[in-house]
């Protein structure tokens, strides 16, 4: 079940962090972080994408309302969710890169199909 993960941080700072992952996620392609993090953040950008196929005003805000910069949702709208219009889902590929050198933490690069 997504969004069960507490990747020891309280709440506020959680939903903050993944918040400010998908909007790099959909503003530059791709991004290096851990594993357990680019699980979470893979399921709300495959929902973004979702709500940019949908492509309507509602959806437009509920974007708005979770990502932090708007000219990455006109991006979503205009760029990336036409791109992903006859696909079903899976928008988002996860690559484990091996361990991070200062605490071994599994590391991922997380990136738009």
């Amino acid at each position: 079940m997504p969004g069960t993960r507490k990747l020891g941080r309280p709440t506020d700072h959680r939903i903050a962090m993944l918040r400010n992952l998908v909007t790099a996620v959909l503003e530059h392609g791709r991004i290096e972080t851990t594993a357990t993090r680019a699980k979470e953040v893979r399921s709300m950008t495959d929902k973004m994408i979702t709500l940019g196929k949908e492509g309507s005003l509602h959806a437009r805000r509920q974007a708005l309302a979770y990502i932090t910069k708007e000219d990455v949702v006109k991006k979503l709208f205009d760029e990336i969710a036409p791109k992903y219009s006859d696909r079903q889902g899976g928008y988002t590929r996860i690559v484990r890169i091996g361990p991070r050198r200062g605490d071994a933490a599994e590391m991922a690069i997380i990136e738009l199909v």
